[in-house]
């Protein structure tokens, strides 16, 4: 019987949407289908877990599955809830579905800072990481969980304010809510069990892995290619950001000119381009690249 490897992923959503077009970009091609709850990889031996957020953690700390892919903000609630019964931890940062755990309260009411929230109520989805923000921050308040529609607190005087996730800020604009403090800084994490996952699904892992390492690599890097006169380079190579050593190539018919291609691993910004101008560089192409594996 062959060993196939289990991933816990988001039923629906925004977390959902981006692990599926990441695992799509690693190659797995699969199909989820109305209300299955288990999709099948057809060019790899992985199963796909379709649960809520919330139970994500907890199945991989049981062993029902071996790997998940949850935000960190959902995983670390559960480790403030669980504490050391939970056996799951971050395997590596996936760099998607961004987002923040913000505190905010009416835009003119009474709550604006941290200090204003002694004695109040906090209505919140995350009363765990909520509750050890507070205690670290000597901040007598009192969280009270809700298990959705938390924007409508203040509104309805269960709370003063709210700690909610954020990511455009449009909901807490069209509730008359505006954010003053965040807790943390969110994005969707890989995570496993410390168990040791033996050989064959070891194997099944390390294939995913290094997909899922080349594709988060490739995201924000560009393949800059450009030509400079020989005298430039040491120039020009200091400000192609994040770059490796770059492709130094001699134009055939020119000994002063020279082409310069190279990696950037850091965001490449219309400043850059006119600085590398200003240098002496020419004819400067910079195109997104789809895979990288090193």
């Amino acid at each position: 019987m062959t060993v196939r490897l289990r991933l816990a992923i988001q039923k629906k959503g925004r977390l959902a949407e981006e692990s599926f077009a990441a695992l799509k970009n690693c190659g797995l091609r699969f199909s989820v289908r109305g209300d299955g709850l288990l999709a099948r990889v057809n060019n790899m031996p992985i199963d796909l877990l379709l649960v809520r957020d919330d139970d994500i953690a907890g199945f991989v700390s049981e062993g029902v599955s071996d790997l998940g892919i949850v935000g960190e903000n959902v995983l670390l609630e559960e480790q403030y809830v669980q504490g050391s019964k939970l056996d799951a931890q971050i395997d590596r940062r996936l760099g998607f579905s961004r987002c923040r755990l913000c505190l905010a309260a009416p835009e003119n009411g009474n709550v604006q800072t941290l200090q204003d929230l002694n004695g109040t109520r906090i209505a919140t989805s995350y009363p765990g990481v909520l509750g050890n923000f507070l205690t670290e921050n000597q901040i007598d308040a009192i969280p009270v969980t809700m298990k959705g529609a938390v924007e409508l607190a203040p509104r309805i005087d269960i709370a003063a304010s709210i700690c909610d996730l954020v990511s455009s800020g449009a909901t807490l604009e069209a509730n008359g809510l505006k954010a003053f403090q965040t807790i943390l800084e969110s994005e969707a994490v890989l995570i496993k069990s410390a168990r040791p996952l033996g050989r064959d699904k070891q194997a099944i892992y390390d294939r995913l892995v290094r997909r899922l390492d080349a594709v988060i690599r490739s995201k924000d890097s560009k393949y800059v290619m450009l030509n400079a006169p020989r005298s430039k380079i040491e120039d020009i190579t200091r400000l192609l950001p994040g770059s490796d050593a770059p492709t130094i190539i001699p134009l055939p018919g020119d000994d002063d000119l020279v082409a310069i291609q190279a990696v950037c691993t850091e965001t490449v910004f219309w400043e850059t381009l006119e600085a590398l101008k200003d240098n002496g560089a020419r004819s400067i192409l910079v195109v997104p690249i789809e895979k990288m594996m090193s």
